[in-house]
């Protein structure tokens, strides 16, 4: 039967909550991204059964670095008193990383570098290539992602500033934050917000759709390791264009999205190697 758990649709049984919305939406995104790379393995004639063998580690590990991602940032207007509220509340309650996942909070920086060093030691395991495997993985963490965005919109969050947009979100009095808690000023009736888990979802299926067609037209130029530093030129770029609409950001250096940091850093060196492994020797002439 279905409930509420401190305010995040769940499935109950009875009065105790069993799974919440958050959480199956996000196993189905999982889910989704390793039927597409085993589904790539398979065209590229390798053994798929070797991507779901590796899947759950790479889930685990995944939610690991997720967990401890969203553990260290801090929100502006972040505090101790609030549960989980970034490092301010997880340094005084580390147990928290992990008891408080039912509630969402999931870095996804921090999931793609803890399921990337987990593969990583599954590929040094089997002998594996592992740029090819990371290949495969390139357009599955676009599907993964793309749907498990979707739990951002059953919890309500992810949201931008008011908009007058058809498409604006209407979010409860509960789940507002920040200066939009002030209902006199925006009213639940009448405000909307921007959806950015649907931006981001939609761009996340736009770029697995790129890869996608580049992996098939350009096959005989393509390196291994190439769709997964494409992802990193893609991501980057939706994530700077998401983390422009937030007010909640954790901000770093002169007050910029440390999630734009990052992303700006992870899309110039993913740039670089591509153009270095990629350019061409013109032969020197006598």
């Amino acid at each position: 039967m279905f409930c509420d758990f401190n305010g995040r649709p769940s499935i109950c049984i009875g009065s105790t909550p069993i799974f919440t919305f958050y959480s199956l939406i996000i196993l189905l995104g999982a889910l989704m991204g390793g039927y597409i790379a085993a589904s790539e393995a398979r065209r590229r004639g390798e053994n798929p059964e070797i991507v779901w063998d590796g899947l759950i580690v790479v889930i685990i590990a995944g939610i690991i670095g997720a967990r401890l991602y969203h553990a260290f940032s801090t929100p502006a207007g972040c505090t101790a008193n609030i549960p989980g509220c970034g490092w301010p509340w997880y340094q005084n309650h580390p147990l928290d990383i992990i008891l408080l996942i039912r509630d969402g909070g999931l870095g996804i920086f921090g999931a793609v570098l803890g399921g990337g060093l987990a593969m990583l030691f599954y590929a040094r395991r089997r002998k594996l290539s592992f740029w090819k495997y990371l290949d495969f993985a390139a357009p599955a963490l676009l599907v993964g992602q793309a749907i498990g965005r979707w739990g951002n919109f059953v919890n309500q969050e992810l949201y931008g500033p008011p908009t007058d947009l058809p498409w604006g979100l209407s979010i409860d009095a509960a789940h507002r934050t920040y200066q939009y808690v002030d209902l006199a000023s925006y009213p639940v009736e009448t405000t909307r917000f921007h959806p950015l888990f649907l931006y981001e979802s939609m761009l996340n299926l736009l770029g697995f759709v790129l890869l996608i067609v580049i992996s098939r037209r350009f096959a005989n130029r393509l390196k291994e390791g190439d769709l997964i530093l494409l992802y990193f030129l893609w991501y980057p770029v939706v994530r700077i264009f998401v983390e422009s609409f937030r007010f909640d950001a954790w901000t770093s250096i002169a007050n910029i999205p440390t999630a734009s940091l990052i992303s700006i850093v992870a899309a110039l060196l993913a740039l670089a190697i591509l153009i270095v492994r990629h350019r061409r020797h013109v032969p020197q002439t006598a």
